[in-house]
C-alpha cells in the first residue's frame, strides 16, 4: 500500500507511532484487570508491557495482508497518551481491514476514541483504499456498542459464549462498514462531557 505521512492530527488529538518511551503510559492501562481480557498478549507485568510496546513500535506500515498499523492516541494540549488505535490489513483481494482500539479507562467517555477512530476510518478508505472495515467488541460493553453505531458501523454477528476467559464465557460482537457507506454525515466527533465509563474493545496488540 502507499506510504503514509505521520503523525496524523485531528482537532484535539495527535495519532503517532508508538515509541519506546510510551512503556509507562501504556502500562497504566494494559495491566488493569478490566483491560486484560481484551489484549491479545498477556501484559500483567512490566516485562510483558515492554514486549507489547516493542511489537507495537514495529507496526508502522501496511505492506502486505496481515500487517498492522498501530498509533498512539495523544492529547494535543498536554501530550498525554490516552490509548491506541490500530488498522490491520486482513485481505488484499477483497480489500478487507479490521479496526482495533484500546483506551485507558481513566480517559474513557471523553470522545477520544470517536475522534481517533474517525481519523483511522478516513485513512483506511481514502488513503489505503480498503473496501470493508470490521471491528470487534465485547457484547457487554454498551459504550463500545454505542461507539460503533455512532461511527456508522452495523452489527453483523453476535458470537455467544464462543470463548472462556478466567472461567467466564465471552460474548463478542462484530460490526462492519463499507467504503461507500462512510459518508461525511457519519463522521461524528462528540466532545461534550460525559460520565466516564470504560470501553471494552479488542485491543490492538
Amino acid at each position: 500500500m502507499s506510504s503514509l505521512n505521520l503523525p496524523i492530527e485531528t482537532d484535539h488529538l495527535i495519532l503517532r507511532p508508538i515509541e519506546r518511551s510510551d512503556v509507562e503510559a501504556v502500562g497504566r492501562y494494559h495491566i488493569l484487570p478490566s483491560v486484560q481480557r481484551y489484549v491479545e498478549r498477556p501484559t500483567r507485568y512490566a516485562e510483558d508491557v515492554a514486549a507489547a510496546v516493542a511489537v507495537m513500535r514495529a507496526q508502522i506500515v501496511l505492506h502486505r495482508p496481515g500487517d498492522t498499523l498501530t498509533l498512539a492516541i495523544v492529547r494535543k494540549g498536554d501530550k498525554v497518551l490516552v490509548g491506541q488505535v490500530s488498522l490491520q490489513w486482513s485481505n488484499a483481494s477483497a480489500g478487507q481491514g479490521e479496526l482495533r482500539f484500546c483506551i485507558d479507562p481513566a480517559h474513557s467517555g471523553k470522545g477520544y476514541l470517536t475522534e481517533a477512530l474517525t481519523a483511522l476510518i478516513d485513512l483506511a478508505f481514502d488513503h489505503f483504499r480498503i473496501h470493508r472495515l470490521m471491528a470487534r467488541c465485547d457484547g457487554r460493553s454498551h459504550h463500545s456498542i454505542k461507539l460503533m453505531q455512532k461511527l456508522g458501523l452495523r452489527l453483523e454477528a453476535h458470537y455467544r459464549e464462543h470463548a472462556l476467559f478466567q472461567g467466564e464465557w465471552d460474548e463478542e460482537l462484530h460490526f462492519a462498514i463499507l467504503d461507500r457507506e462512510w459518508r461525511p454525515s457519519t463522521k461524528v466527533v462528540d466532545f461534550r462531557p460525559r460520565s466516564a465509563a470504560p470501553d471494552l474493545p479488542r485491543a490492538a496488540i
